[in-house]
C-alpha cells in the first residue's frame, strides 16, 4: 500500500472528483491493489471509544460526507474493502465498514447499514447471523435493535475481510434495500426505518478497529 496524500482531518477534501468532509474519521487517498482509493478510520481522539460502555461509543457519526448533498431518495453504489487493525482498542473488531444516508447539515440524525465481514464466513452460526446490520442515529443502536427486533434489522452474507465486495444500497420512502456482490435479489430488506431524517447527505462510514477502504463511488437520486 502507498500513502499518496497527508491524513485529513475534518476539514474538506476532494475525491473521486466529489467534495467531503472527515466527521469523526481519519481520511487518506492511498493506492491499493494498483487503484488509488480512500481509506478511513474512526478518529478515536474526536470520538473517543469506551470498552466498558460499548453501546454508548459506537454506532455515531464517524464517515466521510459527501458534500453539498441533500436527498431524500436514492441508490448508492460502492465498492468496499475492510481490515482489522493490528493495534484494534476493541478485541471483538469485525471490519465494521458501511453507508451512512440522510444525515442531516449538523450530523445529528442518519440511517446506517453496514458490514461486519469477519463474521461471514464464522463457525459460529449466531456470529454469521450478524453480518448485516441496520441502525439509525440517535438512539436505535445495534444492541438495542438486537434486544428488542429479535434480528430483524441483521442477516447473514457470504462476504469476508480483505477483499473488495460492492455494495448497492437503494431507499425509497421508508424502505431500504441492501444488495451485496452484484445478486438480483436483495441481500436485506428493511421495510421500516426508524430514523427521524428524512433526508440529507451520504457518508462512507467505518468503526472502531475498522480500516475502511472506498472506491467507485456513484450516488443518484431517485
Amino acid at each position: 500500500m502507498i500513502l499518496l496524500a497527508a491524513p485529513m482531518y475534518g476539514q474538506q477534501f476532494t475525491w473521486e472528483k466529489q467534495t467531503f468532509s472527515a466527521i469523526n474519521s481519519i481520511a487518506k487517498v492511498v493506492e491499493l491493489d494498483g487503484a488509488k482509493v480512500l481509506e478511513v478510520t474512526r478518529d478515536l481522539v474526536k470520538s473517543p471509544f469506551d470498552i466498558n460502555n460499548i453501546e454508548n461509543s459506537v454506532d455515531g457519526p464517524t464517515f466521510v460526507k459527501l458534500a453539498n448533498t441533500d436527498i431524500e431518495n436514492g441508490i448508492i453504489e460502492v465498492k468496499m474493502l475492510s481490515k482489522i487493525q493490528v493495534d484494534s482498542p476493541f478485541p471483538q473488531a469485525r471490519g465494521f465498514i458501511g453507508l451512512a444516508y440522510r444525515i442531516d447539515e449538523a450530523n445529528t440524525q442518519f440511517e446506517n447499514i453496514y458490514l461486519r465481514p469477519s463474521n461471514g464466513r464464522a463457525d459460529d452460526q449466531l456470529r454469521r447471523n450478524h453480518t448485516v446490520q441496520y441502525f439509525a442515529y440517535p438512539g436505535y443502536t445495534f444492541s438495542r435493535l438486537r434486544k428488542e427486533a429479535n434480528g430483524l434489522y441483521e442477516t447473514y452474507a457470504d462476504i469476508g475481510l480483505n477483499e473488495w465486495i460492492d455494495v448497492r444500497l437503494e431507499y425509497q420512502g421508508e424502505k431500504v434495500t441492501l444488495f451485496i456482490n452484484n445478486q438480483k435479489s436483495p441481500n436485506f430488506i428493511v421495510n421500516k426505518m426508524l430514523g427521524k431524517s428524512t433526508r440529507g447527505s451520504i457518508g462512507l462510514w467505518v468503526e472502531v478497529g475498522t480500516i475502511g477502504y472506498f472506491k467507485d463511488l456513484k450516488v443518484t437520486k431517485n
